[in-house]
């Protein structure tokens, strides 16, 4: 019944919060091919000079990049979704691993900051009555004090009663 009361209430602001990867899956491919291209020949190189069982460790490498890769694409599948409706804002948190986290304000009572003491960066602290979570922690600075604007200019507009679906 409640999840029901949440579709019919208005969505004003929506933002899928996700990290920012620069290395496509083309890149990547390439990128092993090049490595394990020099490291080829270079074992080659070594092989041809006697000095065999560093072969073995030519491997090693690309092995070790390979796989600090993977993990770094893994953690990319984390995210964060941050939506404000008439009656809640609503923050759904989902690591690596898919395990979800939930958490929910008021939206005439939660605070927008940062924590520029904590995080030189600015952490986007989402707060309301001694409740704290810190949101956007893979966001760049920029892209923090862009995503802290946009919602605070959501929930000021929300507060007011002037929400217009159409405005940005």
């Amino acid at each position: 019944m409640a999840h029901e009361a949440d579709q019919a209430a208005t969505l004003h602001f929506e933002a899928m919060l996700t990290p920012h990867r620069s290395l496509g899956r083309l890149g990547f491919g390439l990128l092993m091919i090049g490595i394990s291209s020099v490291s080829f020949a270079a074992g080659i190189g070594f092989w041809w000079l006697g000095a065999w069982p560093i072969c073995g460790f030519m491997g090693l490498d690309v092995l070790l990049v390979y796989i600090a890769f993977k993990l770094s694409y893994r953690s990319a599948r984390a995210s964060e979704t941050v939506r404000l409706s008439d009656t809640e804002l609503l923050i759904r948190r989902t690591d690596a691993s898919g395990a979800v986290q939930s958490f929910s304000f008021n939206p005439y009572w939660v605070r927008v900051g940062t924590n520029a003491a904590a995080d030189p960066a600015g952490a986007v602290v989402l707060g309301s009555h001694g409740k704290y979570v810190a949101v956007g922690g893979f966001l760049s600075p920029d892209e923090r004090s862009v995503f802290a604007a946009a919602l605070q200019d959501a929930l000021h507009r929300h507060r007011s009663g002037k929400f217009d679906p159409a405005a940005p």
